[in-house]
């Protein structure tokens, strides 16, 4: 008996699983099919899902496998969002979808990067992370439809907010190139009706007409916001789940309606935490140690978490020094990092991470932070 037949022989995860692994584009889906020992690729035209049935079923005949065997296959996240592993899983296919950032690849200088190759990367990672080596990729926990749908409100405002910003910007810089400064909330219409060219002259037709046509997109986008604010009031007020723990976190002082909902709809609305080091970690304020050898130094938090949620913790954090100075929290950092202290920057890090892992425990348990303020008027 050869080597390689033994290795048959003896390989667990030759026939009893169907592994696939997509590389998903715009145009086109690469798939990697494998079962441990063989591997098949083929190429479909991006989301027809018949034909990704059509792939599996011969798949399954090519490697002589059973029509009820499981199959596992995985996807990095990306545009495609989600709907593809809800589809997978509807049709019985255990599916994981993949941080891209966590995907290990050569070290060297030129490497050589396809569609067929990173496919079969994932295939091979697939088959290793299943049969045991958890560490290695991160997998994303994969939220409901409604819960999905719920933080499309906060990430809409966020947007909208920073094109009502920019268009009020292109009107300044507009009426700037005629001399005309607009002060304050000054009304734009009546600006532009009274204001006069340095010769006395009316502004240019064109001028007057590009400023109008980008005050009424910046007209639209306030309207926008008014409804999605009111969208937003309704949901704080409401008796469901999400609406109970926004309130919950606004009652403590120092933390207002903004940055509980998006803590509630980002993060702890729909995740689940096993423990405090996952709280940390999925938001990205996890530390980066470097230590090799001799040199031993700390590369500061891997921000591989919710960007939303570690910008708003940050700024909670500096709130949370000045309206909760008794709270033991407060009281850690200005120990450790108070005035005249150059590690500030460094320790309010470390504090947003403390404090959102205290903000977990009180929602979870209704343990209030040691020595906070309960602030319920």
């Amino acid at each position: 008996m050869t080597h390689a037949q033994m290795i048959h022989e003896n390989n667990t995860t030759s026939n009893d699983r169907l592994y696939i692994a997509f590389e998903l584009s715009n145009s086109k889906w690469k798939l990697a099919f494998g079962n441990g020992m063989k591997k098949r690729e083929k190429t479909i035209v991006a989301r027809d899902l018949t034909a990704l049935t059509d792939e599996i079923e011969k798949a399954r005949k090519r490697f002589n496998m059973a029509d009820d065997v499981p199959i596992y296959s995985c996807y990095e996240a990306g545009r495609d969002g989600f709907w593809i592993h809800r589809y997978l899983e509807s049709v019985g296919v255990h599916n994981l979808v993949v941080d891209s950032s966590s995907i290990e690849v050569s070290r060297r200088y030129r490497r050589a990067k396809s569609d067929r190759l990173d496919a079969n990367k994932l295939l091979s990672m697939l088959i290793r992370y299943l049969n045991g080596e958890q560490k290695l990729w991160s997998v994303l926990r994969v939220p409901g439809v409604e819960e999905e749908d719920a933080r499309r409100l906060t990430r809409e405002l966020e947007r909208l907010k920073k094109e009502k910003v920019a268009h009020r910007g292109r009107i300044k810089s507009l009426l700037a190139l005629h001399g005309i400064v607009l002060k304050g909330k000054e009304n734009i219409l009546e600006v532009l009706e009274m204001e006069k060219y340095w010769d006395h002259k009316p502004l240019p037709l064109r001028i007057k007409n590009e400023i109008l046509r980008e005050y009424h997109r910046y007209e639209l986008v306030q309207e926008q916001i008014k409804t999605l604010e009111t969208e937003k009031k309704a949901l704080m007020e409401s008796s469901k789940e999400p609406g109970k723990k926004i309130a919950a976190l606004t009652n403590l002082k120092g933390i207002g309606p903004k940055s509980s909902r998006t803590l509630v709809l980002e993060y702890f609305g729909w995740r689940k935490f096993k423990n405090v080091k996952e709280v940390g970690a999925a938001a990205g304020l996890a530390p980066t140690p470097y230590n090799s050898g001799a040199l031993n130094k700390e590369q500061g938090i891997n921000k591989s978490g919710n960007p939303r949620v570690r910008r708003t913790m940050i700024e909670l954090s500096w709130l949370w020094l000045r309206w909760q100075p008794e709270s033991d929290l407060s009281k850690w950092f200005m120990k450790n990092f108070g005035p005249g202290k150059r590690m500030r920057r460094v320790g309010i890090v470390a504090l947003a991470r403390k404090l959102l892992v205290a903000l977990w425990k009180y929602l979870e348990t209704g343990l209030v932070p040691h020595g906070a303020v309960i602030d319920v008027a």
